[in-house]
């Protein structure tokens, strides 16, 4: 019963309720670290960290909690994690932290770790929490890394640095600019849910409301009642 509930969680979290290109969340990154793949591995990285722990975190803490203060806990144990996150940085590979800039700490801001921790992490077990918000984070990171390969391919004519394409390649200077982002990833959701989501009869995928792996929905509110 446990394994059906990972693969569940680990299924919506990478396909039918992907982060980004279902519920379009995350998007200040996607435009922001996107036209160098090396800064957005190193940002999906960081996200991972900070969306499993702190997942891990509430849902271990999840009974002390009092409900009319839950969102400040929460943003409090996500902070923490993103100044982890920072200082790392700042330590071992100053050069991508400068680049990245104040992005590292908008991260406490991503709608990705409230909404699990608030949505899941607050009504599941620890072990079922973690493994959420792991799959959340390599969800969104996997799009953003796919969309940062095409951007700085095209933009650049480079990968992670390196020169792929030769001088007869011309440079589309909009694949390094914020358009360049919303253009992909317009383009990798109408492929997606083109070719790989057509919506059902009845009803799409995308258009069903979100239940978590223990069958309830992120709109019931956890212990203490929504503020």
């Amino acid at each position: 019963m446990k394994s059906y509930k990972f693969r569940q969680v680990i299924k919506e979290n990478a396909g039918i309720n992907n982060p980004v290109f279902v519920q379009i969340l995350g998007i200040c990154s996607t435009l922001a670290v996107t036209n160098v793949l090396k800064n957005t591995v190193v940002m999906c990285a960081g996200l991972v960290f900070v969306t499993g722990l702190s997942n891990l975190t509430v849902s271990i803490l999840r009974k002390y909690i009092p409900g009319r203060i839950r969102m400040m806990v929460e943003t409090l144990i996500i902070a923490a994690y993103v100044i982890i996150v920072d200082v790392v940085l700042k330590a071992f590979i100053p050069d991508i932290s400068r680049q990245l800039g104040p992005y590292v700490g908008l991260i406490i801001t991503n709608c990705i770790i409230m909404g699990r921790a608030e949505a899941f992490a607050l009504s599941n077990p620890p072990a079922l929490s973690l493994v959420d918000g792991l799959s959340s984070g390599l969800g969104y990171a996997y799009v953003l890394l796919i969309i940062a390969f095409l951007r700085e391919l095209l933009g650049s004519g480079s990968i992670w640095g390196f020169r792929v394409l030769g001088d007869w390649w011309i440079n589309w200077n909009i694949m390094i600019m914020a358009p360049g982002a919303f253009f992909m990833l317009a383009l990798f959701i109408w492929v997606v849910k083109g070719n790989f989501m057509k919506e059902k009869q009845g009803g799409g995928a995308s258009g069903a409301p979100r239940t978590n792996a223990a069958g309830s929905s992120p709109q019931a509110a956890p212990a203490g009642g929504k503020s």
